[in-house]
């Protein structure tokens, strides 16, 4: 059974970086496309960024483009996020996913997180200004 795991959050200030890690048990990782996904207080869950596994593909909103990186380590069967120059508007519970979606692109699995089908319980993000 597909069982996700994250780590890494916390408080941070203004400018700082973090790294999220989810580690992923129960299947290979390689055959699995990956998302991080991120929900603020009273707002909807959004996707921040997604990368096909087959070709490595990655997808990134517009509020986290240029700042914010996704990466896999399949031999260690782990997902990334590597989060620089945070703001106040990235404080949010972070959620990794997970699905077999080969035929999905990296956009599509981020703005219809339905397309997952496993989900790890979160790790809360804190940008203090």
């Amino acid at each position: 059974q597909l069982q996700l795991v994250e780590s890494g959050g916390g408080l941070v200030q203004t400018g700082g970086s973090l790294r999220l890690s989810c580690a992923v048990s129960g299947v290979s990782l390689h055959q699995y496309a990956t998302g991080w996904f991120r929900q603020a207080p009273g707002k909807k869950r959004e996707g921040i960024s997604c990368m096909h596994n087959f070709d490595e593909i990655t997808y990134y909103s517009e509020p986290v483009k240029g700042r914010f990186t996704i990466s896999r380590d399949n031999a260690r069967n782990t997902v990334y996020l590597q989060m620089n120059n945070l703001k106040p508007e990235d404080t949010a519970v972070y959620y990794c996913a997970a699905g077999f979606l080969p035929n999905t692109p990296a956009q599509e699995m981020c703005t219809i997180p339905g397309h997952f089908g496993s989900w790890g319980q979160g790790t809360q993000v804190t940008v203090s200004s």
